[in-house]
């Protein structure tokens, strides 16, 4: 007679039979997931709402993520921590990959069954989303009238104006390059963080000489590539959008007020590290 080994369900089972969730933490209570699976409420009687709530709650989870790794990214670049700075900003680069990916599913959805939730949504837009323009501002995207649609919460309100009036991640990395003995101008070293980025043919120059000796400035190189990677992400995620936008609801104006598909075509149009766009002109 053979022993005959024990199937995985049934250990599987066996173990578990050994646990008591009454008293030890289990899946469900770690995560929260009764609390977030009933945080979908659709409004309309229509079928595809639900898609509609689900894409949106989940990239906002992508990008309290986002802005968790990337607000350590800027404090390590800040402090001359280059290689966990590494880290996070790669981690925000796949994380820019997901939010890419999902609207491929939002894309599911046709121009009739949007327009049919379309009525309960109000004013509701993704244009108001303070974690996304924390995300900008982060990134160097400032303008003083993103401010104006968080004005109703105060709390949020002051966490979109922090974000605001910080150095963003692009304005830590140049402050880096200053101290690390390269030339650059004074003017965006220390300068009023509020303000829209403006290039400098002087910051180019310093990225040129990191990009031409890359073995003296190994870190800053790799930090350049790490910037060029997280705005190429960033760049596809709005093209994405403006596309799926465009398929969905055409040319109607946004929920939120904006112009819709002309308002985004108009960010496919922003450049976030523009000195690291130019090297390849000069290399």
């Amino acid at each position: 007679m053979t022993d005959t080994a024990p199937r995985p369900e049934d250990v599987v089972q066996s173990e578990h039979a050994q646990l008591d969730f009454s008293q030890d933490m289990s899946y469900g209570d770690y995560l929260h997931l009764d609390q977030v699976l009933d945080a979908q409420h659709p409004r309309s009687p229509e079928h595809n709402e639900m898609l509609f709530i689900v894409q949106h709650q989940t990239s906002e989870l992508w990008m309290k993520l986002m802005l968790h790794e990337m607000q350590a990214a800027i404090t390590h670049v800040a402090a001359d921590r280059l290689p966990a700075a590494f880290k996070m900003l790669a981690r925000v680069s796949k994380i820019m990959e997901q939010l890419v990916h999902a609207w491929d599913v939002l894309a599911t959805m046709t121009p009739p069954e949007y327009s049919a939730i379309r009525p309960y949504l109000g004013h509701s837009s993704g244009f108001q989303s303070w974690q996304y323009r924390c995300i900008e501002f982060s990134l160097g995207n400032k303008n003083a009238a993103m401010l104006k649609p968080h004005a109703h919460r105060a709390d949020r309100l002051a966490q979109v104006q922090s974000a605001y009036a910080a150095p963003s991640l692009y304005d830590e990395a140049l402050r880096l390059l200053a101290r690390r003995g390269l030339a650059l101008p004074a003017s965006h070293v220390e300068r009023d963080w509020t303000q829209a980025y403006v290039p400098s043919d002087e910051v180019e120059a310093a990225w040129l000489q990191v990009y031409r000796q890359p073995d003296t400035h190994w870190d800053l190189y790799q930090l350049g590539e790490e910037l060029t990677d997280l705005e190429d992400a960033f760049r596809l995620w709005r093209f994405r959008h403006v596309t799926t936008v465009e398929r969905i609801i055409g040319f109607k104006r946004g929920t939120g007020g904006t112009s819709g598909v002309g308002y985004l075509r108009k960010m496919l149009d922003v450049v976030l590290f523009p000195e690291l766009w130019c090297l390849c002109i000069d290399l």
